[in-house]
């Protein structure tokens, strides 16, 4: 039997963890509750968790500073729970690297959908000591993109830059993969909001924005290649000379 996956639930109000609680173990995962900021980063190395659904309003260390804590060493996925509405709570969520953002109140068929969603979306690769990849024969399999020093896989979700393995969650690589498919278009925000996140989402166009960012901030412009703003429009994956 395979191995249920792991779901930390990180929420002070109780009725809504075991709520939650409730609605996983309806779908057969494996789940804990933690009601404060500072034993949810405890119980992360402890559980060691497939995802993380995390309130922001928390005693302890609030959802913001949950989140740097388990970024500084792992790309589970993470998604926010808050009954804050503001563009920038969540902008600020995304840019600290959560995955997803949920309202309060939420339905429980869309929460699970969300959790279903990321999960399949995410494929936890081994960590190493050294992030060299010797061999990227292994990542040229499946649906991928290869352009000089840079090897996007979204079969396997990974990315080989210069010969290294980068850390990247779902949401970066599919917008990444995106773009290097269709090299030299130009795409809007709101394009890539409805292709990468879906039609139905409900975020902001800067989501796009704080995505673009991140994976700017790993990968830097190549003399062959480089992810670029259009103003006024959008992003487009440039090559040079072409």
């Amino acid at each position: 039997m395979a191995e249920k996956q792991k779901i930390l639930i990180v929420d002070d109000d109780s009725n809504i963890a075991e709520l939650i609680a409730l609605y996983l173990t309806k779908e057969c995962y494996d789940t804990r509750i933690v009601g404060d900021g500072l034993e949810a980063v405890e119980q992360f190395a402890e559980y060691r968790p497939n995802l993380v659904l995390l309130d922001l309003m928390l005693p302890g260390l609030d959802g913001y500073d949950v989140c740097r804590q388990i970024r500084k060493s792992s790309d589970v996925p993470i998604i926010m729970l808050s009954a804050k509405g503001e563009v920038f709570d969540k902008v600020l969520g995304l840019e600290l690297g959560a995955d997803d953002y949920i309202m309060k109140p939420f339905d429980s068929k869309e929460l699970t959908a969300r959790v279903k969603a990321v999960l399949r979306r995410f494929r936890q690769e081994p960590t190493t000591e050294a992030s060299v990849v010797s061999d990227s024969a292994l990542h040229m399999q499946g649906e991928y993109v290869a352009y000089e020093d840079l090897l996007i896989n979204q079969s396997n979700y990974s990315v080989i830059y210069m010969g290294n393995l980068v850390e990247m969650p779902p949401k970066e690589l599919e917008l990444l993969y995106y773009l290097a498919s269709h090299p030299n278009q130009v795409f809007s925000r709101d394009q890539l909001l409805s292709r990468i996140w879906g039609y139905d989402y409900m975020g902001d166009t800067r989501t796009v924005d704080v995505h673009i960012k991140r994976i700017r901030e790993k990968l830097r412009d190549h003399a062959q290649w480089s992810l670029r703003t259009v103003w006024g429009i959008g992003y487009k994956f440039e090559l040079r000379g072409v």
